[in-house]
């Protein structure tokens, strides 16, 4: 997994489960030399999350600036004894809405920063749907199936961009009182035609920019399409663009959680199995371990690899980063290990085999389904303040 990709004068490398991906960002992390960010949805305090903190603490040592960003929902477990062992070496500690004692479904409270990306020197950076956290779920031996991207060229300077905007915004806000923002009128650009491109989500003007592209690269796919994601429960529109292909004759491949994980979610995608098994869709269920994967590649060319899912949070709600390439050699080699995870590690759901359900598991399903879909509307129509 670790060859490296020239792609459009970018050094591009995937990397799988943190495994792979943890002992890249800490070499990074010791060789910086001017400046680390790092954007984390959970930052545990087990031995991953220690060995972070030890990388980061030394760098700040050596007057390194380090700035860390973490979510206050997700990283809400994380020890004040921690933190202030970071603050006292140096390291600058910024929490993206830690009003966690007020969480409710209010659309306000769920907008949280769900990104993971890293930065070093303004020259390589990381984007990765991988938290801070130990690889092996308690009782399960095998890693969360997951991925994530180190690159050096051109684009990082679009993620360099990013996230010094969004430390100058959040430091900004938690200096202020709140206050309505002018809504922007989103904008996506197209991507499937470009080589590299950093996509974010936010609540601004990139408010369905991750959607948009995978809508395009599903639209455009003549042959084949593999989607990996953690929390599948795409729109009518999404679910739309998947049919149509299938009905077209492209071949569409589903790697979806086969754990439960979360129930009302879990159940709610199940409802959908029909509609897309009578389309043609061939759905796979991981069976080795939590399935954490959020990526794509459509036609073995496109591919996609980030922090966003395909459910109303991720589309709607948080905060997202991922990282889009035209390329045949790395879509390819995540292509393969998709293939091997899906051949190896996965259950395949078949039309016949599935129909045997209860009615207990029917209603189960679909009463899942329907309080999933209220919730969202409830969510997207709801008003709110929208401003990080």
């Amino acid at each position: 997994m670790n060859r490296p990709h020239q792609v459009a004068g970018h050094t591009l490398t995937l990397l799988r489960n943190g495994e792979e991906y943890f002992p890249r960002l800490i070499a990074a992390i010791d060789d910086a030399v001017h400046s680390i960010y790092l954007e984390a949805y959970i930052y545990a305090a087990d031995a991953s999350g220690q060995m972070i903190s030890a990388a980061l603490k030394r760098a700040a040592r050596r007057g390194v600036l380090v700035r860390l960003m973490l979510d206050g929902f997700g990283s809400a477990d994380l020890p004040p004894s921690l933190e202030q062992e970071l603050l006292t070496d140096g390291v600058s500690v910024l929490w993206f809405r830690k009003e966690v004692g007020n969480f409710s479904l209010h659309r306000y409270y769920l907008r949280r920063l769900h990104r993971k990306l890293a930065l070093i020197d303004g020259r390589i950076a990381f984007v990765s749907g991988i938290n801070i956290i130990n690889d092996n779920p308690q009782g399960i031996e095998s890693p969360r199936l997951d991925y994530a991207v180190q690159i050096e060229g051109e684009v990082v300077r679009d993620i360099h961009a990013a996230m010094q905007r969004l430390w100058t915004l959040v430091s900004w806000t938690n200096f202020r009182q709140r206050g309505k923002r002018k809504k922007i009128r989103p904008h996506a650009p197209a991507v499937t035609q470009q080589k590299v491109v950093f996509l974010v989500r936010d609540n601004f003007r990139h408010r369905r920019d991750i959607e948009h592209a995978y809508l395009e690269a599903i639209a455009e796919a003549k042959r084949e399409i593999i989607i990996a994601n953690a929390y599948f429960l795409p729109g009518r529109r999404f679910r739309r663009a998947l049919l149509e292909r299938a009905r077209a004759g492209v071949r569409v491949i589903l790697l979806l959680q086969g754990r439960v994980e979360y129930r009302l979610q879990h159940y709610a995608t199940l409802a959908m199995y029909d509609e897309f098994l009578n389309a043609g869709v061939e759905i796979h269920e991981y069976q080795a371990s939590f399935m954490h994967a959020k990526v794509a590649v459509m036609d073995g060319k496109w591919a996609t690899v980030g922090s966003s899912n395909i459910d109303p949070f991720s589309l709607w709600l948080a905060r997202e980063a991922n990282l889009a390439v035209n390329d045949p050699g790395f879509a390819g080699s995540l292509r393969d290990d998709l293939l091997l995870q899906i051949e190896h590690h996965s259950r395949q759901i078949l039309r016949s085999g599935w129909r045997e359900w209860n009615v207990f598991l029917w209603l189960l399903m679909r009463s899942s389904y329907v309080i999933a879909r209220i919730l969202t509307g409830v969510i997207g129509r709801a008003k709110g303040r929208d401003d990080i």
